[in-house]
């Protein structure tokens, strides 16, 4: 099977991976502000076109919360609790995939370990993988840096916030395209 390099709506999903308060307090702030930029508009995005998504806490007794400014956009079952830094280790969250939708869109922290980690098992699974590379961040920078070569090396996709929901959009019209355009302005 030849798989599309485009993100497509009616075949995609979004996980949002470990954006919790107490991990993005040790990223650089204006990083980190942008990251949270790019996940709402993949969220709000990913909302009106009805595309499934799950989010993940790492440890939260520990790393605290999902970020707040997220918080409005998700609900409690899209949650998924996990220790494992690859999200497919964690049963629930392969429960909480859907099956018929083989795209799998990857943003949060950390790029070179939780990030890559899911995005190579989700590959080993036969999924599609994009990682929107302007929504995920690591502490240091060159980390980032390498976890995005090696995944692109690996086959994932790496692409970024306003490609993917254009893509997902497919098209100029509709008041859909319309919400979506203010969102990325």
């Amino acid at each position: 099977m030849k798989s599309s390099q485009i993100s497509q709506s009616a075949n995609s999903q979004l996980v949002l991976i470990d954006l919790q308060e107490r991990l993005a307090a040790v990223m650089q702030p204006e990083a980190m502000q942008q990251v949270l930029k790019h996940c709402s508009i993949l969220l709000q995005a990913a909302k009106l076109l009805e595309i499934p998504q799950i989010y993940t806490e790492q440890y939260p007794k520990g790393l605290g919360a999902t970020c707040a400014g997220l918080l409005p956009q998700l609900t409690e079952h899209q949650r998924v609790e996990k220790t494992a830094f690859s999200c497919c280790d964690e049963p629930t969250f392969c429960r909480k995939l859907t099956g018929d939708r083989p795209q799998v869109v990857l943003a949060g922290m950390e790029a070179h370990i939780c990030i890559l980690q899911t995005a190579l098992a989700l590959q080993a699974q036969g999924r599609q993988v994009f990682v929107a590379a302007d929504a995920v961040i690591s502490r240091n920078p060159e980390y980032k840096a390498n976890a995005l070569q090696r995944l692109c090396t690996a086959g994932v996709i790496v692409s970024n916030t306003e490609s993917i929901v254009f893509e997902w959009l497919g098209r100029a019209e509709g008041d859909v395209f319309k919400q979506i355009s203010k969102l990325v302005r």
